[in-house]
């Protein structure tokens, strides 16, 4: 058996390009195409027009003052004033800091300290967080940070101080921008600790979109619809940049994920790709209204965040018209794709792994010593090349302990790949559970409960046990107006998986803890289950 590594040979170059070259190519290719359709805001803008707006707010952060290198932060969900922010702080060599919509005072004001933010852009509120106080708070608190913006309050006032800056004057900014310089900073959720200043060159972002949209066969005909949020890589790169390093045109639904107005939105805006994570396509196929949309214009998408069941993709494929579907997989800190399934890969593939390595990277599996395994043995996986990140920003520390010094990223996720190349994840290494000396995947006990009629949804983890060190508890998402029984499921089990994976706990749940940007937060429903189960006592007992 061969040796669990591979590389990403490719016939077409590296875009050795800034992204506000790349976009001023795109808008002149395409001047007339729609770059960017925010519905919720009924905005519209076409390449020409798109380019223009980015002109005027790198011009507006000129005139604040702003320098190439400076930290500028964003606390907003999804906008059409995001994107041209994205765009215009590249333009100028400054660095755009992604805050998450889900940030209370606390971690505002570490991450806007910990990248010493000069200026901030944000809304007035999300959903119950009160936007402007928290930024007025942060004030006080944040001796780097020297003005705020609100966009529904002056964003037209900083639009207009900007008309005061000649093109001259940009030009230079834009001048002295390289490829390789920071733009873009995303604090990743930990689970433990404070999250960490991921920080991503224009090369690594660029490239990263680019070719995503290659395996996507992304052209100006395409209209892609982003219901995932921008202050994570899925939503800005995976979206963003895949969509302007080809001329395909951004399509934002709404300012954050709901099922039916998605659905609506492709429909209406003839949409040929639509990206989620399992959750969110597990969601739009429950919409009562399903039958009501038209999907005959949908092509292609990206499923990512974890792996999909089969029984989902199998209606993805069918029911939403999404025969050309795209596994991806990644982490901020490889900008974020690693790997991913080609158009045309089976369907077993599809469901099973996370499909190939990406062009010009390289993948490596290896054991618990560094050393590098055979095709077919689990280990943790390796990412090296153009899209690994710069650094942790003033993080030297954390840096060192995931980026060794032959460059490359070591992931903390568990990984096999088959003779063939391709590559499926068997889970976080934290996230296997271990029972009595046997190591079991929670996904595969997954997959296998997911084939039950009338589950909607399932999430398994492991419970701390003192005879065993752990249990396997189940959390389980009924179909509405059905009802399944934990006896029905351990019939269901007996036999047909071993008996140390059969879940000793299972909690019936409506929703289960999630980020904002739609991953599970398996920890915290780990700390829910051991207060829930009186399990404390056994916490630090078994190794926990």
């Amino acid at each position: 058996m061969a040796l669990a590594y591979v590389s990403g040979a490719s016939d077409i170059p590296l875009l050795g390009q800034t992204i506000g070259n790349n976009l001023k190519n795109t808008a002149e290719k395409y001047p007339d195409q729609d770059a960017l359709i925010c519905v919720h805001q009924n905005y519209r803008a076409t390449y020409k027009e798109f380019y223009d707006q980015t002109t005027a707010v790198a011009k507006a952060l000129i005139y604040l003052g702003a320098e190439a290198g400076d930290r500028i932060g964003i606390w907003a969900s999804n906008r059409y004033e995001w994107v041209l922010l994205q765009y215009a702080t590249a333009r100028i060599g400054t660095i755009l800091v992604n805050i998450n919509p889900a940030s209370r005072t606390h971690e505002l004001t570490y991450v806007l300290n910990q990248s010493e933010v000069r200026f901030i852009f944000s809304s007035l509120q999300f959903k119950t967080s009160n936007y402007k106080e928290m930024v007025e708070y942060a004030k006080e608190v944040c001796p780097s940070l020297e003005e705020e913006f609100f966009f529904d309050y002056n964003w037209d006032s900083f639009l207009k101080d900007g008309e005061e800056i000649s093109d001259q004057i940009l030009n230079e900014f834009e001048e002295k921008v390289q490829f390789d310089d920071a733009v873009n900073i995303q604090y990743t959720s930990g689970t433990t600790g404070f999250p960490k200043g991921v920080t991503l060159s224009h090369h690594n972002i660029l490239n990263n979109g680019y070719f995503i949209g290659i395996r996507l066969k992304y052209t100006e005909k395409d209209r892609v619809c982003i219901p995932v949020p921008f202050y994570h890589c899925f939503g800005m790169v995976i979206g963003n940049m895949a969509c302007t390093s080809h001329g395909a045109c951004m399509v934002i639904p709404n300012d954050n994920f709901d099922p039916d107005i998605t659905l609506k939105v492709v429909s209406e805006e003839k949409c040929t790709s639509l990206y989620g994570v399992p959750t969110m396509f597990i969601a739009e196929l429950a919409s009562k209204n399903f039958d009501s949309y038209d999907f005959s214009t949908l092509r292609t998408g990206v499923m990512a965040g974890s792996v999909c069941p089969p029984e989902i993709m199998k209606k993805v494929e069918n029911l939403m018209n999404i025969k050309e579907m795209s596994i991806c997989y990644g982490m901020t800190e490889t900008s974020p794709v690693s790997t991913q399934t080609l158009i045309g890969t089976p369907l077993e593939k599809q469901v099973s792994t996370v499909g190939t390595v990406q062009d010009h990277l390289e993948i490596k599996i290896i054991d618990e010593n560094g050393k590098i395994i055979e095709r077919g043995e689990h280990g943790e996986l390796c990412t090296r090349g153009y899209s690994v990140m710069l650094k942790y920003w003033n993080d030297p520390e954390n840096t060192k302990k995931v980026l060794d010094s032959a460059r490359w990223m070591h992931t903390g996720d568990m990984a096999v790949m088959d003779e063939d190349g391709y590559i499926t994840i068997s889970g976080r290494i934290k996230d296997l559970i271990i029972r009595g000396g046997e190591n079991i995947s929670p996904k595969e006990i997954e997959d296998f409960l997911y084939a039950y009629p009338n589950i909607l949804d399932v999430q398994i983890i492991g419970v701390p046990s003192e005879k065993f060190g752990e249990e396997v508890m189940a959390w389980i998402k009924v179909r509405k107006g059905f009802n399944v029984s934990e006896e029905e499921l351990l019939e269901y089990c007996k036999g047909k998986i071993a008996h140390y994976k059969v879940p000793k706990f299972w909690k019936f749940v409506d929703e289960f803890p999630m980020t904002i940007s739609g991953k599970i937060r398996k920890v915290e429903m780990r700390e829910i289950s051991i207060q829930e189960l009186g399990l404390e006592s056994f916490k630090h007992r078994s190794g926990q």
